[in-house]
């Protein structure tokens, strides 16, 4: 079996979560069977059980505060629209865990000690509801509803208050909060940080404090250019400013005896972690190598748990104690090859990218732009293998953190709104100039790549610089931005509003100048699209479109459609699509090369 499939096939596990109220119970998950399910996990006994079973793989979970249930989100071959499940821990029969709502795509969850439970949803027709449901009630009661995107921050720790983040001043990027009364839907607070001022900035619930009685929640906000968190007291209005001396975005979450705040600080496609005392105001270095921590969690008896991996070497999780937290059998994945950090000046300040090189040959090399997707997300010093296979097969990758990325302040995530892809491509194309002159790769053998976004921005790429890319490789792309608009989800409409300043019939000059399909008769690369014919965000018929497109004249493509959704949770699934790219690029470029 040659390196790169290794990767994919090796076994693979998320951070598990823990029962607040019995730690022993955990939740994670894993990739054992070759489809990522959901398996429980009870530290006392060491035993282990898959809790799901599906086609498609399931991965939204989370456990009851008292361990006894295993929630998982049920929906059809990933198209993102279903309801909440839950099974006992420790096995049995799957039941529909709030009967009374009807099948939505899902915008937060929160359980209560009490067995309160509260349901964020999303419908087309209802916009966002949150609904409430009390231990022994006939059923589910709404609390709030809006036509605009919003969802379930929190709830607190006595099941009185109910966070929720929402977007009703119609700027999805950026949310307000406000706290409800749990017993009548009555509102207690409100912070909102869009108004009475020019700066759009952006509010996000981290968690009501873990305590009886203390009505404190930490709340993320943009107010000096980047995510720091605050704690806000929601009975009295005051807001206290941590004011962390760091340079990068912060976020964070409570211990469990709500004495410290564990934070993740993420800077320049690196992260760390750091302990904040409440009580002093003391910021203590939490150790974890070089790298990047996906994601952490800090135990009952003050240990830091996480998910750590560098472009290198692949995922573990460990803790702080000094021992791996899950180790699963299997043969582990082959490590890869390190990144170096390049700075290139573009038209809007300073480009971030990363770039992995074969460990053979001088260059220049065929060279592959791996494109991120989100907008809203960046590239990091993490473990990837999809763009190991590639080095594996002698390219060099490159991965750029355009504007729009996270993780470079406010401004830089904010810069797309208008010209939405045509501001990304521009940072592209300054680092593809650098990649060129400085003899990193060949520019006759330059392949243009992405998923979801960053799919968008291959179409988008391959149509408005036809000249500068060889290949475009395109998975699960926007490719008819209005039809796409007419198709998603409606979470996803409310971020188009905002990117482009409305829908498609109040600004359609903006939706055309953003459309892939604008320019597909520009298209001079061959190009490979993959899509998922249950995707409820970037849906199959405006992919579709553009495909015609392309093929009433006779341009060279190829499409790949498989059953599933927003991507493949399947890892035999993942295999092929990747090994459809490599063979495609091979074909047309002359680069196979065999690896063992």
């Amino acid at each position: 079996m040659p390196l790169w499939e290794q990767r994919f096939r090796a076994p693979r596990v998320s951070l598990p979560e823990w029962a607040e109220e019995a730690p022993d119970r955990s939740l994670f998950v894993s990739n054992a069977t070759g489809t990522f399910e959901l398996y429980a996990w009870d530290r006392a006994t060491g035993g282990q059980r898959q809790v799901t079973d599906r086609p498609n793989g399931t991965t939204d979970g989370t456990l009851s505060p008292d361990g006894r249930w295993v929630w998982w989100f049920a929906d059809t071959d990933g198209d993102e629209f279903g309801v909440w499940m839950r099974q006992p821990f420790g096995g049995g029969a799957d039941e529909e865990a709030v009967p009374g709502l009807a099948a939505s795509y899902p915008a937060g969850l929160a359980l209560g000690r009490d067995g309160t439970v509260v349901v964020g949803r999303s419908t087309d027709e209802d916009g966002s509801t949150v609904d409430l449901v009390r231990p022994g009630a006939d059923g589910p009661v709404e609390i709030y509803r809006h036509r605009e995107s919003a969802g379930v921050g929190d709830l607190s720790h006595d099941a009185a208050l109910v966070a929720v983040e929402h977007t009703e001043h119609g700027d999805a990027m950026h949310s307000a909060v406000r706290v409800l009364r749990a017993a009548d839907a009555s509102v207690v607070a409100e912070l909102d940080d869009t108004k009475g001022g020019t700066e759009e900035l952006g509010l996000s619930v981290l968690g009501f404090a873990p305590l009886a009685g203390d009505t404190r929640l930490l709340v993320g906000h943009q107010r000096r250019g980047r995510w720091e968190p605050m704690l806000w007291d929601v009975a009295t209005g005051a807001e206290t400013d941590l004011r962390l001396d760091l340079p990068g975005d912060v976020s964070a979450e409570w211990y469990p005896d709500g004495s410290g705040l564990l934070i993740v600080h993420g800077f320049e496609a690196r992260s760390e972690l750091w302990r904040y005392e409440i009580g002093t105001g003391a910021l203590v270095r939490v150790d974890t190598p070089a790298g990047s921590v996906s994601s952490a969690t800090a135990r009952p008896d003050g240990s830091v748990e996480y998910l750590w991996s560098s472009a290198a070497q692949p995922p573990v999780v460990r803790s702080t104690d000094g021992s791996v937290v899950l180790d699963p059998p299997g043969q582990k994945a082959p490590p890869s090859v390190p990144v170096e950090d390049v700075w290139v000046e573009g038209p809007g300040g300073r480009v971030h990218a990363l770039v992995q090189r074969p460990a053979e040959g001088e260059g220049p090399f065929p060279t592959v732009f791996e494109v991120h997707g989100g907008p809203t997300w960046h590239d990091s010093d993490a473990f990837a293998s999809g763009p190991a296979a590639w080095v594996d097969h002698g390219y060099a990758v490159v991965r750029v953190n355009y504007r729009g990325s996270t993780g470079y302040g406010r401004e830089w995530t904010d810069a797309l709104k208008h010209r939405v892809g045509l501001i990304e491509l521009e940072d592209i194309a300054a680092v593809r100039a650098w990649a060129v002159d400085s003899g990193l790769a060949d520019p006759e053998r330059l392949v243009l790549s992405g998923g979801s976004w960053g799919g968008y921005l291959t179409l988008l790429g391959l149509g408005t610089q036809p000249d500068a890319w060889a290949v475009g490789l395109a998975a699960v792309p926007v490719a008819d931005y209005v039809t796409a608009y007419e198709d998603e989800m409606e979470a996803l409409k409310a971020l188009d509003r905002t990117l482009l300043g409305g829908s498609p019939e109040e600004v359609p000059e903006r939706y055309a100048a953003s459309s892939p399909l604008t320019y597909v008769d520009a298209v001079t690369a061959p190009v490979h699209i993959s899509a998922g014919v249950n995707d409820p965000r970037c849906p199959i018929r405006q992919i579709d479109n553009y495909v015609d497109r392309l093929a009433a004249r006779g341009a060279v493509h190829e499409v790949y459609r498989y059953d599933a959704g927003h991507g493949s949770l399947v890892v035999d699934e993942r295999i092929k699509q990747v090994a459809l790219d490599l063979d495609f690029a091979a074909r047309h470029l002359g680069t196979r090369k065999e690896v063992g």
